[in-house]
Formats: structure tokens, sequence, C-alpha cells
């Protein structure tokens, strides 16, 4: 069972590793006025907009056990803080995490 486990963090840390290699390699040659460029970012920002969906209307573990509404009220005000930091990522993501657990512990 050890081994097992040991083989597949190696594997998945090569793949990981090797696939941020090549970006890293590639990047050199890559316009990022090019459309191929701007698809992929697209692509990038539509799926983490569909895994954050996903998490707040489907969540699954303890978040499953907050209202909608209480996980609907913290995004708005988690995507009002990001504004009004600038487009800060760390203030938001630190005061829905506090929000959630005062919720989740008052609830």
């Amino acid at each position: 069972m050890t081994s097992n486990i040991v083989i597949i963090i190696i594997v998945t840390s090569l793949a990981t590793y090797l696939s941020r290699f090549l970006g890293v390699v590639s990047a050199e040659k890559i316009k990022e006025t090019s459309k191929m460029f701007r698809w992929f970012n697209c692509l990038a920002y539509s799926t983490l907009a569909a895994l954050i969906s996903r998490i707040v209307i489907f969540p699954s573990g303890s978040l499953q056990e907050t209202d909608y509404s209480v996980r609907f009220i913290i995004v708005f005000l988690s995507i009002l803080v990001f504004y009004l930091t600038k487009k800060n990522l760390v203030y938001p993501t630190i005061f829905s995490a506090i929000m959630l657990s005062i919720f989740s512990s008052a609830l």
C-alpha cells in the first residue's frame, strides 16, 4: 500500500511539473495579444467560474450544511471586497473563509 502511494505521488508530480516546465519553455514564443492566447485565457477563466459555481451551488462536506442564502451573501460580499481592494485576491479569500466560519458556527 505504501509503495503504491509513493508511485502515485511520483507520477502525478511528474505530470504536474512536466506541463509547467513545457509552459515555461514555450512561453517565450507566445504573444499575449494572439487569438490563441486569448482563447486559452477565456477557457481558464470559464473553467474557474464553473468550479466556483459548482462549489457554491452544489457543495460537499461541511459547506453543504450552510444555507444557500448565506453562501450567496458571502459570495456577493467577497466580490465587493475584491473591487474595494483594487482587485486583490487575498483579502476576499480570507474574508470569505472567516465569514463562512462565523456564519456556520452561528447558525
